[in-house]
């Protein structure tokens, strides 16, 4: 057997043994090959500018997951983390004249730092005082970026930046690419020992802290994380669009990705993500019949809360309910139509 053969039966077989036997991997696996192969199959400027602003919200709603989903901490205030990334990576390339991939980088690193400040201020706080207290912080560097016009670009922000790649085709890859990287990275980060410390932090702190658990350095660790990631994303999103503004640190794009946190189902990764290839094309699709107007903000209201009203978990949780089960014995999710558990043998369907 040649060294190529046996490589494509290997992944052949971890491909059936790992993804293929839950419909949940599968259709996540489907989503991946769409992602990649839909400039072959759509060219069209219009549907890929849309898709690569897709990819960049659906890893900004993924860094607002892992904060708030898994470690607790509800943040209204999540545009300053994108925000930042936005203006630092605009601000050192028109400024300073970094390339745009060591801008993205750097404006990453400062939406850390501003992160890990803003974890630090809030250590204290709990619940919904958290929330208001984090909703204050774009508002705060917005009056900082007014006061120097000259600087920051003022109400009008910056323009005139370089995009990351010169064809359309390769931005979409770009903005593709950098969002599989961040949510599969958020993925496997929350799916692992520090997600059941953030879940157990968001459960009950005081009793995850009574446990031995350093809840201060996991919580600060938390927002540095999903800043990062939200920088990245931010930074994207102002290469993508040649300029960085004030509506990068908007109240309403704060709790926009509140909405698609919510839509999706919290505490996934998957559904945040899933909820903006939902909303977004859906909201930009109705935006392109002038009959409609302003209704397609009512239509995206009243889907928003249909979804809501008869599925409180959110989207994603409802329908991995209706094609998976899980096993009474070992825990291990199975497709709904088996009898018995794939891992453990034991019956699913138990009176």
């Amino acid at each position: 057997m040649t060294a190529p053969t046996f490589l494509v039966r290997r992944a052949w077989a971890q491909l059936r043994g790992e993804v293929l036997v839950l419909p949940s991997r599968t259709l996540a696996a489907i989503w991946v090959v769409a992602v990649v192969v839909l400039p072959l199959v759509l060219p069209d400027p219009y549907v890929l500018r849309v898709a690569a602003m897709t990819c960049i919200f659906a890893a900004f709603a993924a860094s607002w997951d892992l904060l708030a989903g898994y470690a607790g901490q509800v943040n209204f205030g999540h545009a300053l983390f994108f925000g930042a990334g936005a203006y630092s990576s605009a601000l050192l390339s028109l400024r300073l004249g970094f390339s745009p991939v060591v801008a993205v980088g750097t404006g990453a690193l400062i939406a850390t730092a501003i992160g890990l400040c803003v974890g630090y201020l809030c250590l204290r706080l709990r619940g919904s005082y958290l929330s208001l207290a984090t909703l204050a912080f774009p508002l705060i560097l917005i009056g900082v970026l007014f006061a120097f016009p000259d600087f920051s670009g003022g109400e009008l922000g910056i323009t005139g930046l370089q995009p990351l790649a010169t064809s359309r085709v390769g931005n979409y890859y770009v903005a593709a690419v950098a969002m599989l990287g961040v949510v599969f990275g958020i993925w496997a980060l929350a799916d692992s020992r520090m997600g059941l410390i953030l879940h157990a932090i968001r459960d009950d702190e005081l009793a995850a802290r009574a446990s031995g658990i350093d809840t201060t350095q996991y919580k600060l660790a938390v927002f540095g994380i999903s800043a990062a990631a939200a920088g990245i994303t931010g930074a994207l999103y102002a290469h993508f669009m040649r300029g960085a503004g004030p509506s990068t640190l908007e109240t309403a794009l704060s709790f926009q990705v509140v909405i698609w946190g919510v839509f999706g189902g919290l505490a996934t990764i998957y559904g945040p993500v899933t909820a903006v290839f939902v909303l977004y094309p859906l909201t930009e699709w109705l935006g392109s019949f002038s009959a409609f107007g302003e209704l397609r903000l009512l239509i995206f209201a009243v889907v928003v809360l249909l979804v809501l009203l008869f599925m409180p978990r959110g989207l994603t949780p409802w329908i991995r309910d209706r094609i998976e089960t899980k096993c009474p014995r070992c825990k291990q999710q199975n497709p709904a139509w088996r009898d018995v558990c794939r891992v453990c043998t034991a019956s699913l369907h138990t009176a």
